[in-house]
């Protein structure tokens, strides 16, 4: 509707005009960039008592090493003899009637085929099958012979370990033993061991113990 040329709106209408002309003048409110609140995690519980009431778990015991054989043995060749002569063969002890003596303890159940060094085998030293079990003796302290020192099993040097092995062979039963020197468990991987003296023995008749001769035959 018009009057006089110009151009009237009804006052509602033009309420609301004015209204919306106002909010597009108005400046924008900024999006909330703010980072959310940081989530606080709940404390950690108080360590946990143990429960008397509850059974101990139960571990298997490590596996005993037995030896390969006990007892008296007489000197089998001119290297055994001059480094102990007669020798005992007891659990942790390994005596010479020349004044030779080693306190040792077990440390492995190897066979003839492993290294005791990089490409040097139980087997070359000892003249004995790949498959042969050896037992492999750790020397904790070691007293050298009586009347000669120098024949001591590694000379001038510390025995570090000592190697045995009980064979058949056609003459009979013998006993081989290898001293070690170094510091290093003998293995492919160690340094500095090498040979120092390789030596067989005989049983002496009813030398040997029953355990022994028992182990001998397995």
């Amino acid at each position: 509707m018009t009057k006089s040329g110009v151009t009237w709106m009804a006052p509602r209408v033009a309420a609301a005009v004015l209204v919306a002309g106002l909010a597009a003048c108005e400046p924008q409110q900024p999006v909330n960039t703010a980072p959310p609140e940081a989530i606080t995690a709940p404390p950690p519980a108080a360590n946990p008592q143990p429960d008397v009431n509850a059974k101990p778990v139960e571990r298997a015991a490590p596996p005993t090493i037995k030896p390969v054989a006990l007892g008296e043995f007489d000197p089998g060749n001119p290297v055994a003899t001059a480094v102990t002569g007669k020798l005992s063969l007891e659990d942790t002890v390994i005596k010479g009637e020349n004044g030779a003596s080693f306190t040792t303890e077990r440390v492995a159940l190897v066979t003839g085929g492993d290294q005791y060094s990089p490409g040097s085998t139980y087997a070359q030293a000892m003249i004995v099958d790949a498959s042969q079990p050896i037992e492999l003796r750790r020397v904790l302290e070691e007293t050298p012979p009586t009347q000669s020192p120098a024949n001591a099993l590694c000379g001038g040097n510390r025995t570090g370990f000592i190697a045995l092995a009980k064979v058949e062979e056609p003459t009979g039963e013998t006993l081989k033993l290898i001293g070690l020197k170094g510091t290093d468990l003998p293995a492919a991987s160690a340094n500095g061991v090498e040979l120092c003296a390789s030596t067989q023995y005989f049983p002496i008749a009813g030398g040997g113990n029953a355990e022994g001769k028992k182990l001998a035959k397995r």
